[in-house]
């Protein structure tokens, strides 16, 4: 199996290292597509240029044209490129054209000749527009062939990847993923996304992502076919796509599309090109159109693909500091698609809570209801429930709403208030539990409050709705679990903890739990 150390991890992102026979891959890495025949950048200049340590190219398309020339020179002398070097097996041909003249045991054979170093197997890509029989007839026929290679590959030293299909059928991509991974493969990888992406359905993206995930052995590098435009890239790598390939660089600059950080601009529509890469320094938008077709294609494939490789530099930056959430939230405010996939992972929540690291080096930054599915905040809440109980001789619960400034958790202003709220209601100061009710952790009782990452986090106040209504409903789970005689609540009148201690105190009631007072402070 192919040595893959990771060092570095956040949500089910993972920067590590896989060594191959050329070099090392460090993920999450981009591998840009090379059509042998059609090259708008030479493998050359990505390696020299833009430092870029590994590509993918079509085996199937270089046996067509360089034939038996291929497993003389070798795929590197072929490519003129000294990096890594992936091979697909030209699977994709098949959707483009129907079928191919070539069989799995030739494609095989023939990575091997032509020293490839990344390799992959002849599968049967599911397509989109499939029914569920011929969906389940291209999964099986994958397995079929993923079985037949490892009596028909005779070299150790290169990795072969083993594709998981099954389309827009959920269930199909499970079942091909368990299949698939029970064999000998280096890397696993997912087919049939191009559809997806292209149709910009990148919550059904996430399903197929984060369900080949589940089922596929967690030690193994997963690539993603075909991913498309660099402002999916932080989704992908945020469900643990370890390796992506696309060819939309070049496919938009055959277009005369310009990419941005936040989408595609046709270059005829730009006034002043918002980046400084060596293109966009050297020329105007006006240079670029006057320019003949194929010079254009190739300067903007050029900046297309700095925007690609900065992406997957800023992308591994979040993931060592800890802030992937903070950087896939702000990518997913890009494109309302992008912002649905990031609200489906609350259908994940709890798998991607597990795969998260438990601590991070800084602190968090929260902005909104769709926080609430963050790991952080779902584990806080899952361990709340499964592994804290209330002290013994807690009779009254206190529950403080937190500020902005966390100033209310202060030991000076909770004794002040303690003994307030005592003096008031006749209450016995050693029999009082407090606890903060707080965005968009919910409950954190006092003896937790200084603890990570319920201190070291900032959120952005008032919280909105939607939030106060979990606050609301977790607190009221904490106490319906808990044996308190009395609880009272703190407030600020009008503000944001008043409602959401109204609508505590309503689901309370709702669960026949008494609530003995309920206390506004100014």
């Amino acid at each position: 199996m192919v040595e893959f150390e990771v060092f570095e991890r956040d949500l089910l992102a993972r920067i590590g290292r896989i060594k191959t026979k050329s070099g090392v891959i460090e993920t999450p890495s981009f591998l840009p597509v090379i059509n042998p025949v059609r090259e708008s950048v030479e493998p050359k200049e990505l390696w020299e240029n833009f430092n870029c340590k590994a590509l993918i190219t079509n085996a199937y398309i270089v046996k067509k044209h360089f034939g038996d020339d291929a497993k003389l020179k070798g795929i590197h002398e072929i490519l003129k490129y000294p990096g890594v070097i992936m091979t697909d097996s030209g699977a994709y041909q098949i959707l483009v054209y129907g079928s191919l003249e070539i069989t799995n045991d030739e494609i095989i054979r023939y990575q091997e000749e032509i020293n490839t170093d990344i390799a992959t197997i002849l599968d049967l890509p599911t397509g989109w527009d499939v029914s569920v029989d011929y969906a389940k007839y291209t999964v099986e026929e994958t397995l079929r062939r993923a079985r037949e290679w490892a009596d028909i590959r005779s070299r150790t030293d290169i990795v072969w990847v083993g594709p998981i299909q099954g389309g827009r059928y959920i269930d199909l991509i499970a079942e091909s993923a368990r299949d698939m991974g029970k064999l000998p493969f280096d890397i696993h990888a997912l087919g049939s996304p191009t559809r997806v992406m292209e149709q910009y359905l990148f919550d059904v993206l996430v399903d197929m992502i984060v369900t080949a995930k589940m089922n596929s052995p967690i030690e193994r590098p997963f690539h993603l076919f075909g991913a498309g435009h660099p402002i999916m890239f932080s989704l992908a790598v945020a469900l643990g796509c370890d390796l992506f390939d696309s060819a939309a660089y070049s496919i938009f600059a055959r277009e005369g599309r310009y990419l941005t950080d936040h989408g595609t601009i046709r270059i005829e529509d730009i006034e002043y090109l918002p980046c400084s890469c060596p293109v966009c320094v050297k020329y105007s938008p006006r240079d670029l159109m006057d320019m003949p077709s194929k010079d254009r294609e190739r300067e903007l494939s050029r900046h297309n693909l700095y925007v690609c490789f900065t992406e997957i530099r800023r992308i591994k930056q979040a993931i060592v500091e800890g802030r992937l959430w903070e950087y896939l939230e702000a990518r997913a405010h890009t494109h309302p698609s992008l912002l649905k996939a990031l609200k489906r992972l609350k259908k994940y929540c709890e798998y991607i809570e597990r795969g998260s690291p438990y601590s991070k080096k800084k602190g968090l930054f929260f902005f909104g209801s769709i926080d609430l599915i963050r790991p952080e905040v779902i584990r806080h809440y899952r361990r709340l429930k499964e592994r804290y109980a209330p002290p013994k001789w807690a009779k009254t619960l206190v529950l403080i709403p937190d500020s902005e400034t966390k100033m209310n958790r202060r030991r000076k202003y909770v004794k002040r208030v303690v003994s307030r709220v005592c003096r008031r209601l006749g209450l016995y100061p050693g029999e009082i539990h407090v606890c903060f009710y707080s965005p968009p952790f919910g409950v954190i009782p006092i003896e937790l409050a200084e603890t990570y990452p319920l201190y070291q986090y900032e959120y952005a106040y008032p919280p909105d709705h939607e939030t106060i209504e979990a606050i609301a409903e977790w607190v009221s789970e904490y106490i319906a679990a808990n044996s308190y005689m009395r609880v009272i609540f703190l407030a600020d009148r009008g503000g944001w903890s008043e409602e959401a201690a109204n609508l505590c105190v309503r689901k309370i009631r709702e669960r026949e739990v008494k609530v003995d007072i309920l206390v506004f402070l100014d």
